[in-house]
């Protein structure tokens, strides 16, 4: 018998080895998935209380160069290196480091309150808090805990997991066109998993597939946009890419002002200072997005030139960027409140299922002679 113009025992052993090769890494991916879908809610739950390392400090409310001065005054062997504008929370992170260097879990933030200008928290580095809870299952999630070599091999895993996903729905029709959908056969215990194994599979055939392909996606989105950020830069190296150094820098909120004229329709969300190791060591790379629910997902760069604090270039990301943007919030299911939230853990609830019944068929396979 044909599906799709291949044999149904071509099929058969496809999805029986793609399945085997995937399975225990796809259950650590839904296993520590299922806590970062609900993240927001577990930090509010776990996560530390806001608590400063030094004096309590305020400037005046939303002057970055201000707050630039009080962060570099209390860590005076740090340099500022970006700048985050957290919208929902009303807050401005300030992030000091103490070396440009494109490993960032020594760098730490000062969290300022937009309204206020209050310093309202200094969280501690990503290395020391890699193996507090959420930290850890994140790195667990997108890394294995190996940086980018376990990035690469939880891509080919996603690879090797579409393989068995529409092997399985090629499977599906052929073995239970005799029956009615949702039927469990009884009598015996490995028939009865096999046919609710094969329900769980095409009920949640579509969002598994879905959910494969963007984490795939999400695994090359950090080597892509280094790429695309690197041929930026590269192309005004010709009009003068000499670095600046950070004493000499001049005004941050200048050079935020000029984006925001820029793009005036955008809201400015980070910005990188003049780096060696982001590949714009004379220009302020200046991060905007748009203010519809659609453009909220879709970033565009401004180069600022960090001698003259003028805009010299508007970078649109390519379509192939633009879709790793799209893709992230339909991976982790966030951009839905805590209705999809909920909806989506019960789908990685029913893929853990899955993958368990899977196993447990393979175990139970009756032994040939």
């Amino acid at each position: 018998m044909m599906v799709w113009g291949i044999r149904l025992p071509v099929w058969r052993r496809l999805h029986r080895w793609s399945s085997l090769g995937c399975t225990i890494f796809l259950l650590l991916s839904c296993l520590s998935g299922l806590p970062l879908i609900f993240s927001d809610e577990i930090e509010a739950l776990i996560g530390r209380p806001p608590a400063l390392s030094g004096p309590a400090l305020a400037v005046t409310p939303g002057d970055l160069d201000a707050m630039a001065a009080a962060a570099t005054r209390r860590y005076p062997h740090e340099r500022v290196r970006f700048i985050f504008f957290d919208r929902d929370e009303g807050q401005i992170k300030v992030v000091m480091g103490s070396q440009d260097s494109p490993d960032r879990s020594r760098d730490h933030p000062l969290v300022f309150d937009g309204a206020s200008g209050r310093l309202v928290d200094e969280p501690p580095s990503l290395l020391r808090r890699r193996w507090e809870f959420m930290p850890f299952v994140q790195r667990l999630h997108t890394e294995l805990l190996s940086g980018f070599a376990g990035e690469m091999v939880l891509a080919a895993v996603g690879l090797l997991a579409l393989m068995a996903v529409l092997s399985g729905v090629a499977l599906y029709g052929p073995y239970m066109k005799n029956q009615a959908f949702g039927a469990l056969r009884r009598g015996r215990r490995r028939t009865w998993w096999l046919d609710l194994h094969n329900l769980i599979g095409i009920a949640t055939a579509v969002w598994v597939l879905a959910i494969t392909a963007t984490g795939i996606i999400n695994e090359f989105a950090k080597p892509l946009a280094a790429v695309w950020r690197s041929g930026q830069m590269s192309r005004l190296a010709a009009s003068g890419n000499t670095p600046v150094p950070f004493e000499a820098l001049p005004s941050i909120q200048a050079a935020r002002d000029a984006a925001a004229a820029a793009l005036p329709d955008n809201n400015v969300t980070s910005i990188i200072l003049p780096s060696r190791s982001f590949s714009n060591p004379a220009h302020y790379l200046i991060w905007t997005n748009g203010n519809t629910p659609l453009t909220h997902r879709l970033f565009s760069a401004v180069l600022v030139d960090a001698r003259s604090n003028k805009a010299v270039a508007v970078a649109e990301m390519p379509g192939y960027l633009r879709s790793l943007q799209l893709a992230r919030p339909l991976h982790f299911g966030d951009y839905g409140g805590f209705p999809l939230k909920l909806i989506w853990g019960a789908f990685d609830v029913f893929a853990i299922f899955l993958l368990l019944s899977g196993l447990y068929l393979w175990l139970k396979r009756p032994m040939r002679a």
